[in-house]
């Protein structure tokens, strides 16, 4: 199994779980609930694979929707719904942030692999990493994270820095790229305990 399918499916996991928990919080019912983790684990992934003219990959690959079914099947056996909002809220952030960071660095990846120059690679990993949240958001009346949330997208920015600066020097491994991924969650939640925000102009 290659690094980049590795992040797919532990991004995958995380944003249904994330998608899961968010729905549950704003008391959709069972199709918003669907829609909700479909679109936060999918999102960001066909948008990367449309930029980089690839066929998404969750319709050559039954992969994905038996990992998102799976997750939600496994959610809601183990009761996830039922938790405190202080666990939510955690459990949350962590998924979140797990699945941020996974689908920045597949976006950093494929965007490599397409010979795409330095601007192109920290687009498509931003763009990967924020899609699904940002579109999940959108459908629910919130204000996309990425647009106020402490360093939400800058996360996914620092991240496709790491890996161009990892292929420039040849390292883009699977040790490396799990350091990054471990830096890049450190980071995140570092930053939201913190309160860390950009600066504003208000």
């Amino acid at each position: 199994m290659t690094a980049l399918e590795i992040a797919d499916i532990i991004g995958i996991i995380s944003f249904t779980i994330s998608g899961f928990l968010i729905a549950v919080h704003m008391k959709m019912d069972i199709l918003g609930i669907f829609i909700s983790s479909f679109l936060t684990a999918f999102g960001g992934g066909m948008v990367r694979d449309v930029i980089a003219n690839q066929t998404p990959y969750i319709f050559t690959n039954n992969l994905p929707i038996i990992l998102v079914i799976s997750t939600l099947i496994f959610s809601i056996v183990f009761k996830l719904h039922k938790i405190t909002d202080l666990e939510g809220k955690t459990a949350f952030v962590v998924t979140d942030t797990i699945g941020l960071v996974s689908f920045a660095i597949s976006g950093a990846i494929i965007a490599i692999n397409a010979d795409f120059n330095f601007i192109g690679i920290i687009l498509l990993s931003l763009l990967t990493a924020i899609g699904g949240g940002t579109l999940r958001d959108i459908i629910i009346n919130r204000i996309p994270a990425v647009l106020m949330s402490d360093f939400y997208g800058a996360i996914a920015i620092i991240i496709g820095f790491i890996i161009i600066a990892l292929d420039y020097f040849g390292q883009v491994n699977k040790i490396a790229l799990l350091i990054t991924f471990a830096f890049g969650i450190a980071l995140r939640l570092f930053a939201y305990y913190k309160k860390w925000h950009l600066p504003t102009l208000s």
